[in-house]
């Protein structure tokens, strides 16, 4: 019968996928808790000491006015505008970050970093995404499909010379040592090299970014941006670290206790 045959088939198949599925965020949740969470403490209690000694060196400030101002430089880089600097600084919306951000949007990467704030350009989204992201499907399409026809021939290589064979299997290492410095091994040393980061970092950025997890902790371009000195790519988290990468004066945020109450 039909559902006798369904439940052959949840039971046999699906539930014990299903179990292994949950098993490993699990495990994931475990291991990244463990990994993460001092570490986090650790930003957080550094955060909140280095505002205390802020307020400590400058007492015209209070601590409402200070976290009204970590509010609005929030408020600003999740805005996609650089706290640091003046108004001078580059646009986010140039050619180049606009090309960058419209290959985000058809990969489905969305780092976070950039994003259209205009109703206009959040309704041209929509629709550039429910047009570009089939297109990219397609081009992926074809390609696999290229690679897998390739793959193919070398499954008939018993049935080929021994010369053609050795050719074959030399064409295929080199296929596949010049794909590894291509997309592993170049783009981490250039990253390191433009972006200021290690290695890993830069192999980190580059397995994130081509898996299309895209985090968004890790962006190209922010070399000038952030101000930190650990990472000079890396962006701020989003919560109580976001605003620990600033360096503040009060030259920058000319603000007493009177013009805030006010």
């Amino acid at each position: 019968m039909p559902s006798a045959g369904l439940c052959s088939c949840w039971g046999g198949r699906v539930l014990p996928l299903l179990l292994a599925y949950v098993c490993y965020l699990l495990l994931g949740a475990t291991i990244f808790q463990l990994l993460e969470r001092q570490a986090e403490a650790q930003s957080r209690d550094q955060f909140q000491l280095e505002k205390l000694r802020f307020l400590e060196n400058y007492t015209c400030l209070d601590q409402w006015a200070m976290e009204q101002f970590v509010q609005v430089i929030m408020e600003a880089w999740v805005k996609g505008v650089n706290p640091k600097g003046n108004s001078t600084n580059p646009s986010n919306w140039d050619f180049g970050s606009s090309f960058f951000f419209a290959g985000t949007v058809v990969t489905t990467i969305g780092y976070g970093n950039l994003a259209p704030s205009t109703e206009a350009g959040q309704v041209f989204c929509v629709f550039y995404a429910l047009l570009g992201i089939p297109l990219n499907v397609i081009f992926l399409n074809h390609l696999g499909t290229g690679l897998r026809a390739h793959l193919a021939t070398i499954e008939r290589w018993e049935d080929r010379p021994r010369r053609s064979q050795v050719l074959q299997v030399l064409g295929l290492a080199l296929f596949l040592t010049l794909g590894t410095l291509v997309i592993l091994i170049f783009p981490p040393m250039v990253f390191s090299h433009v972006e200021g980061w290690s290695f890993s970092e830069g192999f980190y950025f580059a397995f994130i970014t081509l898996s299309t997890i895209g985090f968004g902790d890790y962006v190209v371009g922010l070399r000038q941006g952030c101000g930190a000195k650990a990472a000079p790519g890396r962006r701020p988290r989003r919560g109580s670290t976001a605003a620990r990468g600033v360096q503040v004066t009060p030259q920058d945020f000319p603000i007493s206790k009177k013009g805030l109450g006010s």
